[in-house]
């Protein structure tokens, strides 16, 4: 019983070194880390040795502590003797297990060749050098190593300072990769670039091609070829305006051209000239040209078209101006013959009206004689309206279609004439949409031709569709009248010439007749009401024609 109490008090006392050797230890760390020692006792087998850092301060030691890199001081043997918080914390461990431990614990398999090598280097000089270490999971870290020998009391020590560079290693990984996609990427630019000179190359030779292409035919074409710019300022002209004129390019362009143009044209020229760059239509004018070779002014037809961009603005104008004197000369002989045919015919006209009214007037005549009688009367009325619009078409020709104005109530004078029209035109359903109290200046004769003229066209090229409607209504100081019905349509190279005169649009769906005068001559009778008419169309998709005539100051 005595011996057992012996032993456990033994154990006792034993524990109790013990712990007073883990207290002094922790402390002796402690101290090494706060900087409150100098020197380190190691034990090595039996023997103890001293290691003193002579230069050694706190503050040193505690820069050391705060930096981000991992610091070690090695024996001779590769014993960490010394190591700040930051390599433990590299590795993995706690630093009470880092120190005295053999730094060739945490070097990998494939570095401690090379390590070797820097060692041996660094007891010599100041070294530096990479390496592999292991981390507590076995993992692989590239590392920077610098080594600088120490001299200490008890002997020289290698001091080591670790530089963690997996950060930087995959940045230059990533700019490795990033520089090889800039690589690719320029070898791709370079390809692109090389296929743009190539096809600029290319482009610019079909352009130089087509340049003198268009060049060679506008110049061996017997008729006047001109381009402008989007602002309508000309920057060519072919040989024949050149010959033709007598002037050069630098005389034909902007203003200079008025020297060409008839001065009774000119102004008016310009003028719808610059209504076609403003509103992007087409240029359509007829003006006189003097022509060098004999000083004649002989009569122009320009025509003048705009290329526009996808979005519709105007990069280019093509045009051409033929010499239509001769045509124009034949046309007045076919006008004065026109005008006296006109006027001849109507006398015995007017006698054969007043002999078929007699017949109409007789009693007791056979029915089938009564027929033939109404039969008469009817196409005696169209080739009396034939004759009236030949006519006119002569005084227009003259300038002489001058006629009365007063104002008027448009709106009653358009009811009674649709209702007119219903009779007239019975198969077709003629709606009207009328504003009312919409006064105008104007002759209500000529606007009923107008509007008569408007309805008969509706109903010739709407062979399929039987409805037409009719609109008047206020567009500010204006009064808008339309016609819109549901037949065959315009293309739009007929809209550019629907209201010239002979002109027909051709069909084989519409049951189209006349000369082709009377939109021409609706069109002028609205002009000289200082008004404008108008049409908007589609193939296959109907058509409206429309006027618009200034309200009078008194409905303000």
């Amino acid at each position: 019983m005595k011996t057992s109490l012996k032993t456990y008090e033994s154990l006792l006392a034993e524990m109790e070194e013990l712990r007073l050797q883990l207290q002094e230890a922790n402390e002796t760390i402690d101290a090494i880390r706060t900087g409150q020692v100098d020197a380190l006792v190691v034990k090595s087998g039996d023997e103890h040795q001293l290691y003193t850092l002579k230069s050694a301060d706190q503050t040193y030691r505690v820069f050391i502590e705060k930096m981000k890199e991992g610091a070690v001081t090695l024996s001779n043997d590769e014993v960490i003797l010394y190591s700040n918080s930051q390599f433990a914390s590299m590795v993995g461990l706690p630093l009470t297990e880092v120190i005295g431990l053999s730094f060739s614990n945490f070097i990998h398999e494939g570095s401690k060749e090379t390590f070797g090598d820097l060692m041996r280097q660094g007891w010599k000089s100041d070294s530096k050098g990479e390496i592999f270490l292991k981390n507590k999971n076995g993992e692989m870290v590239p590392f920077l190593l610098s080594f600088t020998s120490l001299e200490l009391d008890e002997g020289r020590a290698l001091s080591v300072i670790l530089t963690d560079l997996a950060v930087q290693k995959e940045a230059e990984k990533q700019l490795k990769q990033k520089n090889k996609q800039l690589e690719e990427a320029q070898l791709a630019v370079t390809k692109i670039n090389e296929h743009l000179e190539e096809l600029v190359t290319e482009r610019t030779h079909e352009l130089f091609l087509s340049r003198e292409y268009f060049k060679f035919l506008a110049d061996n074409i017997p008729v006047i070829v001109w381009t402008t710019r989007a602002d309508g300022s000309a920057d060519y002209f072919n040989k024949q305006w050149y010959e033709y004129t007598g002037l050069n390019f630098d005389q034909s362009k902007e203003a200079g051209s008025q020297q060409a143009l008839h001065p009774d044209d000119f102004n008016a020229t310009v003028q719808a000239w610059n209504e076609a760059v403003q509103n992007k239509t087409n240029f359509y004018f007829e003006y006189r040209i003097k022509r060098a070779a004999d000083g004649q002014f002989r009569w122009h037809l320009a025509n003048g078209t705009p290329l526009k961009d996808e979005a519709g603005n105007v990069i280019t104008w093509f045009g051409t101006s033929t010499d239509i004197e001769d045509q124009r000369k034949e046309l007045d002989k076919k006008d004065e013959f026109i005008s006296v045919a006109s006027h001849e015919l109507r006398t015995p006209l007017t006698s054969l009206k007043g002999y078929i009214q007699l017949m109409g007037a007789q009693k007791d005549l056979p029915e089938p004689v009564y027929q033939y009688i109404h039969k008469a009367s009817s196409s005696m009325v169209k080739l009396q309206n034939l004759i009236n619009d030949l006519l006119d078409m002569s005084k227009i020709q003259a300038g002489k279609l001058k006629f009365a104005t007063e104002v008027i109530n448009l709106s009653d004078h358009l009811n009674a004439w649709i209702e007119n029209s219903k009779h007239i035109y019975s198969s077709f359903s003629i709606k009207k949409e009328i504003a009312a109290d919409l006064f105008v200046q104007g002759n209500a004769d000529r606007l009923e031709q107008v509007v008569m003229n408007l309805v008969n066209n509706a109903v010739k090229y709407s062979p399929d569709k039987n409805e037409i409607i009719v609109r008047a209504v206020k567009d500010e100081d204006n009064v808008t009248v339309s016609v819109t019905d549901f037949g065959i349509g315009l293309s739009e190279a007929d809209k550019r010439r629907i209201f010239e005169r002979f002109f027909r649009v051709d069909s084989e769906s519409s049951l189209t007749s006349g000369l082709g005068i009377g939109l021409y001559i609706s069109s002028e009778v609205i002009r000289e009401h200082k008004g404008t008419i108008g049409v908007e169309s589609e193939l296959n998709k109907g058509a409206i024609f429309s006027f618009s005539l200034p309200l009078t100051k008194t409905t303000q």
